[in-house]
């Protein structure tokens, strides 16, 4: 298989390491300097910087701080707020047109002009390039022009109903530190608009954020230094929020087991249900992997109940569609994969397949390492012969871009990082575009195929019932071909001191959104 433009700068990405730093963070515990903000990140800060390239959860985290969308969002929401750009008040014509915010500069001091942001969007809908974000925008945006040095229009193929929420996605950056040396932002660097700027990077260790004195926006930074530290490890991660002096203000990706204690330790603890799955993906061109009767069985095998309860304490729900249950998108799969280990055994038989012996490479996140346990039972229990092979995220998913000849992965994954329709969410792991289903999946042929133009009936439909019809096909086609599909969603817990910020808004998706919280009274 030739790999893509894209593909060679994803494994460029991902195998690039962050500029080493000297020494470790500064210390911030609830009695040290207010003017400096502690957060704990339980994602590595290695992976891809380039903010039109990555779904790194600690990179796209960050990027809130330190980048701008022409239009922003709340992080819970996604109801479209001002960000470089005033919100336009028409948006279902032939274009659309942004007017930048006045006297907005990059942190170097320089302005931010139209220019800045046709540099963006040419790169995220040139089809050499074909990064990460150009699945959301190549169906329905043509180009993008300067109509002024501050406005610019989006001049769309169609009418999108989702064209802002889109617009979320896509951070500006300056054509003037990044044009033709976008491997610099994929191996760290970064300087863009936000209210916060990056100063240190240590890879699997810590970011250090400062404020940006040339941010002129809406959401002015509330601490003069952000470290955010790299702790995949749960233990050492729950043990930087627990007790009297916390090492850390906020930490993300809380096991469900440490809830009742942080609670106990006074911390505010709460779970969200959002789109954050486990997942299995299968190599579709090795067999026998490339029928989908063994993809099917192997979900049948599983107890997705007992993953619940043993790996997520709980706090999650076994996969019913490949959207979580909780959104308003949700509707049942035809297929929806309930335990059923005879049904497993039956579809094994049918695809003429005995004696299977499979390698389930998967990420070392804690989420993902109590979830396979599980997953290998239910396969032993069929007659499947299974191998954990757990490694880091960084390591794993440079070997597949290198095109390793895996089986089957087990991964953790959040769409709604992006955003919250039901479109996006689909095409981020399946497009014609998306590294996902073509380079890592192999997901090609007719079935493929037939998908894509499905999903193209569904997002472009002309009113909301008829994309509701059209949507509910997809997800049966999603669910029967069960190339990459969830096998639960989990809650995602938050846990933060609660008299040093205020206004935190747990999400649903990896990372913390710090924007809008407020440093408490009390400091």
């Amino acid at each position: 298989m030739q790999r893509s433009t894209r593909s060679r700068l994803v494994g460029l990405a991902l195998t690039a390491l962050l500029v080493a730093a000297c020494g470790g963070p500064a210390s911030s515990d609830s009695s040290a300097d207010t003017g400096t903000l502690t957060a704990v990140i339980g994602y590595g800060n290695n992976q891809s910087w380039d903010p039109t390239q990555t779904a790194s959860a600690f990179s796209m985290a960050a990027f809130t701080n330190v980048y701008e969308p022409l239009v922003s969002g709340d992080p819970i929401t996604r109801e479209p707020e001002a960000g470089l750009a005033a919100v336009p008040t028409e948006t279902d014509g032939e274009t659309i047109t942004f007017e930048l915010r006045e006297g907005a500069k990059w942190s170097d001091g320089q302005p931010v002009t139209a220019q800045d942001v046709v540099f963006t969007y040419d790169r995220i809908l040139d089809p050499q390039e074909n990064v990460q974000l150009r699945a959301f925008f190549s169906g329905w945006l043509e180009e993008v022009v300067a109509a002024s040095d501050t406005s610019v229009e989006f001049r769309l193929k169609r009418p999108f109903q989702y064209a802002l929420a889109r617009v979320q996605t896509a951070m500006i950056v300056p054509k003037h530190v990044f044009d033709g040396k976008w491997e610099e932002a994929a191996a760290g660097k970064t300087l863009g608009s936000g209210p916060y700027k990056i100063t240190e990077q240590a890879a699997l260790d810590h970011t250090t954020f400062v404020k940006n004195d040339q941010y002129n926006g809406e959401h002015p930074a509330q601490y003069d230094t952000l470290v955010w530290r790299s702790i995949v490890d749960a233990a050492p991660r729950v043990a930087a929020i627990s007790g009297a002096r916390p090492g850390a203000q906020i930490a993300d990706n809380i096991p469900p087991a440490n809830i009742e204690q942080l609670r106990k330790d006074g911390r505010e603890v709460e779970a969200v249900q959002g789109q954050n799955n486990v997942f299995l993906m299968f190599n579709t061109t090795k067999k026998p992997f490339d029928d989908k009767r063994v993809r099917q069985a192997l979900h049948y095998a599983i107890d997705k109940e007992k993953v619940v309860q043993v790996a997520l304490k709980g706090e999650g729900v076994g996969a019913t569609s490949y959207l979580n249950p909780e959104l308003e998108a949700y509707q049942k799969a035809a297929t929806d994969f309930a335990y059923d280990p005879d049904k497993a055994r039956q579809l094994l038989q049918e695809a003429g397949v005995s004696n299977l012996s499979i390698t389930l490479g998967s990420t070392n996140t804690s989420l993902v390492a109590d979830t396979i346990n599980v997953i290998k039972e239910g396969w032993d229990a069929v007659g499947v012969s299974t191998t954990l092979n757990p490694q880091d995220t960084k390591a794993l998913f440079s070997k597949l871009d290198g095109g390793e000849d895996y089986q089957v992965v087990a991964a953790s994954g959040n769409p709604q990082q992006f955003g919250n329709d039901p479109d996006l969410i689909q095409r981020f792991y399946y497009s014609p575009e998306s590294l996902w289903s073509n380079t890592y999946a192999r997901f090609a042929g007719p079935e493929a195929e037939a998908l894509y133009a499905q999903m193209d009936k569904a997002a472009y439909a002309a009113d909301e019932a008829t994309a509701t019809t059209e949507n509910k096909k997809v997800l049966d086609a999603i669910a029967e071909e069960a190339v990459l599909y969830p096998v639960v969603f989990t809650r995602l817990v938050t846990a933060w001191v609660p008299d040093r910020l205020e206004g935190i808004q747990p999400q649903g998706y990896p990372g913390i959104n710090l924007i809008r919280a407020q440093r408490a009274d009390g400091e």
